[in-house]
């Protein structure tokens, strides 16, 4: 095993591999830095090229691009507080908050370092996971997953702030984000719901003109108002600190790094859940992970642990992801289902044969996702003092550049016109959200876990009857949920106290 360990970095690091994995990692970063366009897109259209190559340099080249999307996405949430892919949502609510306050150069250093420290736990996990994984990935039946998506959704509680009438606006935002999620057929009868006789509704509405209208066209509105720079009225040069505080900071909350790098592994290994909850999850752990109130009531509004944490888990749950890909076939997200097309065009079949027969290979695939994150951050700590700059640059000549990445992002999705209503749809349903003090976070979750918790929940109650409510990971998972759920309650009950007594 240890043998195939040390040539699997040996095999990577062969100048023609090494080179074809740089052009994987340059696709990759800029593929991350346009929103909408996506490492599973970007995957598919690279499937071709792979015909010519070797195993090694097939997934050297593939994995090497799609392993710095979600690294480099989180430059365009930070900046401009439109994702630069799906996944990287939750990086923008502190992180762009941050980066109008400006310090966008530390938020970029924090989101990168949390993110390479993710990915290397991810591949950690990864290499230290595929002889033993099947125990656990056998486990997880669909009533797991259906409460593990609860689990989730009962994050909402965290994401919502302090105060009674928050939580409750929390909750409702999240039932909408809910609601929102049963547009389409149903899965099981076929039954059309809410789609208004329009057939581009039929599939459902797709996540990415969602979050970026939620996302962008409220911070293209506000800075349009304001008239300044994204950083406000700041004197030109007064960008905090820089990247290297950043780096600090990852390392000052280098447990939480870990924790939700562990999550973020944990999710990924899950198959249909995906990234998007991946890093809801660990944004809501790290807010309920906070010490008291006050530090809470600062998540949100340029909380730097509101950008490590989502960070981490971003890029952990691609090492989790690619467990039960290698071990059984069987795709832990989208992009691993591609991912599984380039095994069968290179005439490898995923399973026992990976541990075997391929175990060399495997290993590559381990240090391919090293490699490539280190050498994506150490490469962008070079500029990212100059990227956060773009922070001081007047709003009128950002707007446009912006609107326009806006646009492209929402219409590359599905190619359709309908994607640009869409956009526009949750850009003025995230304005009004805005202005009327409702949180946005608890209507993504929702919307993240809706399908999932349906689709599972479907299968449990067609299978297993109530019985699967008796299952002992099911009743853990619950147990789970009424923790996450009463914390916030318990903690705000508590806060209150004092107040009362004095009236």
């Amino acid at each position: 095993m240890f043998d195939a360990f040390v040539e699997g970095l040996f095999v990577v690091l062969q100048w023609q591999t090494f080179i074809i994995m740089l052009l994987g990692i340059f696709l990759g970063f800029w593929v991350g830095l346009l929103p909408g366009l996506g490492g599973s897109t970007t995957l598919a259209l690279m499937l071709p090229f792979i015909y010519k190559m070797t195993p090694v340099e097939a997934f050297a080249f593939l994995l090497g691009m799609h392993s710095v999307v979600s690294t480099t996405g989180d430059i365009t949430s930070v900046l401009f507080g439109v994702p630069g892919e799906g996944t990287t949502a939750a990086t923008i609510l502190d992180g762009h908050a941050m980066a109008k306050r400006g310090e966008a150069g530390r938020a970029l250093g924090a989101a990168l370092m949390s993110s390479l420290v993710g990915a290397l736990v991810g591949a950690f996990a990864l290499a230290l996971a595929i002889p033993v994984v099947r125990p656990l990935v056998l486990t997880f039946g669909a009533p797991e997953l259906f409460m593990l998506a609860v689990v989730g959704i009962a994050f909402i509680s965290s994401l919502s702030g302090q105060g009674g009438r928050a939580l409750l606006r929390g909750f409702l935002a999240g039932m909408l984000g809910l609601l929102f999620a049963l547009v389409g057929q149903d899965p099981q009868a076929g039954v059309q719901r809410f789609t208004f006789s329009q057939l581009y509704l039929w599939g459902g509405l797709d996540l990415v003109p969602v979050l970026v209208g939620l996302f962008a066209i409220p911070e293209i509105v506000d800075l349009a108002i304001r008239g300044t720079s994204i950083a406000g009225e700041l004197p030109r040069g007064s960008l905090g600190k820089g990247a290297w505080e950043g780096v600090k900071d990852t390392f000052r909350h280098f447990w939480l790094t870990i924790r939700c790098s562990l999550v973020g592994t944990f999710i990924g290994i899950m198959p249909g859940l995906g990234g998007g909850v991946a890093q809801w999850i660990a944004y809501g752990h790290a807010v309920q992970a906070a010490r008291d109130s006050k530090e809470r009531d600062g998540f949100g509004k340029g909380d730097v642990r509101g950008v490590v944490g989502p960070g981490a888990a971003n890029n952990s749950k691609e090492g989790g992801a690619l467990i039960p890909t290698i071990a059984f076939g069987v795709p832990g997200s989208s992009a691993m289902a591609i991912l599984l097309g380039a095994f069968f065009l290179q005439g490898i079949n995923p399973g026992p044969e990976m541990l075997d027969k391929y175990l060399t290979l495997t290993f590559s695939m381990v240090w391919t996702m090293v490699i490539a994150n280190v050498v994506t951050v150490a490469a962008s700590f070079f500029f990212l003092n100059q990227l956060a700059k773009l922070t001081m640059v007047r709003g009128a000549v950002l707007i446009p550049f912006i609107l326009f990445l806006a646009f492209i992002g929402s219409y590359t999705s599905n190619n359709h016109l309908g994607d640009l209503l869409v956009f526009l749809f949750f850009g003025l349903l995230g304005y009004l959200m805005i202005r009327c003090n409702w949180p946005r976070a608890p209507l993504v979750l929702g919307f993240v876990l809706g399908k999932i918790a349906e689709n599972n929940f479907y299968i449990s109650t067609t299978r297993y009857g109530a019985s699967w409510l008796l299952r002992p990971v099911v009743m853990i998972l619950m147990l789970i949920t009424l923790v996450v759920i009463l914390y916030p309650l318990v903690r705000l009950r508590k806060g209150s106290a004092p107040s009362e007594e004095v009236t």
